[in-house]
This record gives structure tokens, C-alpha cells and sequence, in this order.
């Protein structure tokens, strides 16, 4: 059976320009072909005016469309600007500094014969600028640079949420849930915040009990880490930042469920990643004590940011906002686009 996804990119800066147009060529050279790829450019005329003008030819036919992001600056506006128009029946988001191997939406396509799955996620590797792994980073924290981390169950498994990066949703999924939450998502190049997918999972779970959600590693993208990402000062930056992040999450579904697979993590993956560090250190193999000097800082700076993020909440200063996707009319999604890009 033949499904019909929705791609969407988000994208904010022509400084990855070319990231982005690597990004879509791979979504175009899918083995199952997407029904269309929505481009979401995030209050930059200038960009949204340059993407329209290269995509144009794709754009006359449909399968490529580029937006402006019609909220608030941020990721989860963008991605809530593109449910409101999206065609396909699912719906996929890549990052716009990844590229997806060629069969990624053909696995994600396979999870959705049982009808209880409403959403799949994939398996997300690291393109490192350098070329390797600094000896220092440990794979138990590759989420601070947006790939699949070490602790995270592997084959297809059922998981708790799906990473946002590289993922997938029945499109019903956020007419019963709502969309991603204003507030918890990143903006640009500000602090790195995150976790806007992992706060519409646990919600979407509670909106519709029974759902499966999914993890298939065989849907693989890889993801860009550029040299400012493969440095201590941002490891500890971005694991602050997740604490602030898990904060807000925590308010809106509850610590319970909110930081149900953080405290599994915490007290089993994080302490062995210590412990295989330590060992290497002692056989003198490169970065062992590197990597368990980064584990501790890491958990330290997370814990530091959920405690500063919860005191911000309950004052009120963290606001976030859910709101329901009001579908545009399918009248209006199915018209051919105009020669701006725009549907008439």
C-alpha cells in the first residue's frame, strides 16, 4: 500500500545553503517518493525569496513549496506552519543541515501498517567537520549534537518519543493532540534549546491512549556537526540547555511522565558510560578520561538548567503555548501554486 508523506524542512539562515539544497536533493532521490517537500523559512525574506526562485521549477509541479513561517521566530512554529497545509497523509521533518539515506521514508512508510503507530522515528549519525569523533565526546551524548545517542534502544523498538530531528507522524496525530509547543523549541542561533517533540509525544500519548510510538533504526539520515559543535563550551551550553528544556516539559506533561526515561538514563546508561571511560583510562586507550570528565560535567549542567527552568516556571517567566492546527481547507491545499509559490 502506497502512502503519501509530507516532507518538511525548516530553515533559517543562508549560511547553510548548501546544507539545505543537499537536504532536498535527498528527499528527492527517495526510493519511495515523497508527495511533496514543504521548505518553512523562518523570518528571512531574503532566503524564503531565494529558495523560491531556485525551487520554482519544482514548485509549478507541486512538489516542492516553500513557506514563510507564519508564527512566532522558532522550530516549532515553522514545523506548525507547514501541518496546517501539508497534503500527505504522514508527515516527516528533517533537519536542514541532514540528508536522509535512500530509503529513510520507506522504513518510516513500513511502521504505519499497524494502525495504533502515530509516529516513527530513525537513526540519526554524526557528519563530523573534523572527520572523527573528538576523543572527548562521549556517544552518550550525541542528542547534544542532534544524533542517536548511545542508551537509546536499537532495531525498531517502541520508545517514549521520537527525536525531532529525523522523524515521522500520522497527520491525524496533531488534529487529536494538537501542534509542537511555542517556547520549548530552538530559535535560530539563540540558547539551543529543545525538546518540543518529546513534549507533543508524552501528549500525544495521553490524547490517545494506546499509541505505539516507534524508533526504526534503519532509517538513517546523517547529520552535520560543524566545528563550533565539536567543542567542550558548546557540550556544556547545550546540556544546560536541555535541563532548562526538560523543565518545561516536565510543567506541562508532568515530571512523571516527563522524566520517565531521562531518570532510566540518568541511573543505568550514564554511570556505565563513567565506568567504560574510567577503564579506558586505565589502559591507557586515547580520551578514556576525557569522556567521563564529560559525562559528569554534562550531568551536572543538565541538572543545573532543570532546577534554574523549573524556578523560572513556576514564576511564570517560561511561558510556552500549544495550540490546535487549524487545517487549511483541502480546496484551498490542493490548488496549484502561482508563479510566487503561493497557492491562488
Amino acid at each position: 500500500m502506497s502512502r503519501q508523506f509530507t516532507v518538511v524542512i525548516c530553515v533559517y539562515t543562508e549560511d547553510r545553503w548548501e546544507d539545505i539544497l543537499a537536504a532536498v536533493s535527498s528527499v528527492r532521490a527517495q526510493s519511495l517518493p515523497a508527495h511533496e517537500t514543504l521548505l518553512v523559512v523562518d523570518h528571512n525574506e531574503r532566503l524564503r525569496a531565494r529558495l523560491a526562485e531556485e525551487f520554482a521549477r519544482y514548485t509549478r509541479t507541486g512538489e516542492v513549496r516553500v513557506l514563510a513561517n507564519a508564527g512566532p521566530r522558532g522550530l516549532s512554529a515553522g514545523r506548525n506552519t507547514a501541518l496546517k497545509v501539508a497534503r500527505g497523509e504522514f508527515v516527516a521533518f528533517l533537519d536542514d543541515d541532514a540528508v536522509a539515506e535512500r530509503d529513510w521514508l520507506r522504513h518510516f512508510a513500513q511502521g504505519y501498517d499497524d494502525p495504533r503507530v502515530m509516529a516513527v522515528g530513525g537513526r540519526t549519525m554524526p557528519a563530523w567537520a573534523s572527520g572523527r569523533r573528538p576523543v572527548w565526546f562521549p556517544e552518550e551524548f550525541d542528542w547534544i549534537i542532534g544524533c542517536t545517542y548511545r542508551g537509546l534502544p536499537t532495531g525498531r523498538a517502541q520508545v517514549r518519543n521520537v527525536l525531532g530531528g529525523n522523524a515521522s507522524f500520522r497527520r491525524s496525530a496533531f488534529d487529536a493532540a494538537g501542534g509542537f509547543a511555542t517556547g520549548i523549541g530552538r530559535d535560530g542561533d539563540k540558547r539551543p534549546l529543545g525538546c518540543e517533540e518529546t513534549e507533543l509525544c508524552i501528549r500525544l500519548s495521553g490524547a490517545l491512549p494506546g499509541t505505539v510510538l516507534l524508533i526504526d533504526d534503519r532509517s538513517v539520515i546523517h547529520h552535520r556537526v560543524p566545528p563550533a559543535r565539536e567543542r567542550f563550551g558548546y557540550f556544556r551550553t547545550r546540556a544546560y540547555a536541555e535541563g532548562l528544556s526538560k523543565a518545561l516539559v516536565a510543567r506541562s506533561v508532568g515530571s512523571g511522565k516527563g522524566l520517565e526515561a531521562e531518570r532510566r538514563y540518568a541511573t543505568r546508561v550514564l554511570p556505565a558510560g563513567v565506568a567504560r571511560g574510567m577503564r579506558d583510562a586505565v589502559l591507557g586507550r586515547a580520551g578514556g578520561a576525557g569522556r567521563a570528565g564529560a559525562i559528569v560535567t554534562g550531568v551536572a549542567a543538565a541538572a543545573g538548567g532543570y532546577l534554574v527552568g523549573t524556578l523560572r516556571a513556576r514564576r511564570g517567566l517560561a511561558p510556552f503555548d500549544v495550540a490546535p492546527i487549524e487545517r487549511v481547507p483541502a480546496a484551498e491545499r490542493d490548488q496549484e501554486p502561482d508563479e510566487e509559490g503561493e497557492a491562488a
